[in-house]
């Protein structure tokens, strides 16, 4: 008897609903808000620094609802230096120093933050805790549109903290930079494509215990 493997579409098996209002909903009802993160210049920072920003981290997850995740996700992509020589106003070092540097391999990092608001079903879910074991599909707190909209606040208000620390600069991701637009890839198809750049070309994903492929770039998780 052969063995057989049941095809599925990848619409089934990602877990991403909708895109509405620049927030993710998930197909568990849960409400995701993206952030780009800009931090500081790597030794850059003083201990003192460290310290401050620490304590703006603090105090911004503090000011989020219960059962509420904070996932920062780094991508370090392998590329090589673009050098910007174009500029009239470069100094001879300055631009000495582009040329040094042209076409020289380096790691290129972009870091996202995602506000996730869950319900206290979601933490005790497990393979018998089902819609079936439920009397309602979608759980009563997302129905709750007060619960909503004061998740929405603490995310603007946790914004608002770090970037008041001067240190770390958040940035909201509107709809189009999600989704993407008629132009410009979004997030999704970025994390589909394993490249930060606009690419509309969808390639093979092959998922194995020890890695992970589309098309020829390799992706390595650390956590």
């Amino acid at each position: 008897m052969r063995n057989t493997l049941k095809a599925a579409t990848l619409e089934a098996k990602f877990p991403l609903l909708a895109v509405e209002h620049d927030c993710i909903l998930s197909k568990d009802a849960d409400i995701t808000v993206a952030f780009e993160v800009e931090l500081p210049e790597l030794y850059t920072v003083t201990g003192a620094e460290y310290e401050a920003i620490h304590a703006a981290w603090c105090k911004a997850i503090k000011v989020l609802p219960d059962y509420s995740i904070v996932h920062k996700q780094d991508w370090f992509v392998c590329e090589q230096y673009r050098p910007e020589l174009q500029k009239d106003d470069m100094s001879f070092l300055s631009r000495s120093f582009e040329r040094h540097f042209n076409e020289r391999p380096y790691l290129k990092h972009t870091c996202f933050l995602y506000l996730t608001k869950t319900t206290k079903e979601r933490s005790r879910q497990q393979s018998n805790f089902n819609t079936l074991c439920r009397g309602h599909i979608v759980p009563k707190e997302i129905r709750d549109k007060d619960a909503a909209a004061k998740f929405i606040e603490a995310t603007e208000q946790f914004e608002r903290i770090m970037n008041d620390s001067g240190f770390i600069r958040l940035r909201r991701l509107m709809s189009d930079e999600i989704t993407g637009s008629a132009t410009e890839a979004g997030l999704i198809e970025k994390y589909f494509s394993l490249s930060p750049e606009n690419t509309a070309c969808l390639q093979d994903i092959a998922l194995a215990p020890d890695e992970m492929r589309i098309g020829d770039n390799l992706s390595l998780i650390h956590i």
